[in-house]
């Protein structure tokens, strides 16, 4: 098993592959690292493709922007109505959530 932080385990694994007896007189060689001959092969940029559905979808927003500035327009002029009572009422209910 491999401490997933310190990678104790696979450390080793390595020392101990590493470790294998040779016969006499033959030249000792250490085995590569799991990882070191696949980064050698690895293309040297990234790249992403989208599908078209989520090009359209990164490219449409997901809100109604007139709906928006309305409402940014009432709250500024002061003519957005604000329910206290109800505010209130959330307010209770999340605070009732957070303490189980």
């Amino acid at each position: 098993m491999t401490d997933p932080i310190s990678h104790f385990g696979r450390k080793a694994q390595i020392e101990s592959a590493s470790r294998q007896p040779v016969a006499k007189g033959e030249p000792r060689t250490l085995a590569p690292a799991a990882g070191e001959a696949t980064r050698a092969a690895a293309p040297a940029t990234d790249e992403l493709r989208l599908s078209k559905v989520a090009q359209q979808v990164m490219q449409e927003p997901e809100f109604d922007r007139a709906k928006v500035e309305a409402i940014k327009t009432a709250i500024q002029q002061g003519q957005y109505p604000v329910d206290s009572r109800r505010i209130a009422e959330n307010f209770v209910a999340i605070e009732k959530m957070i303490k189980g």
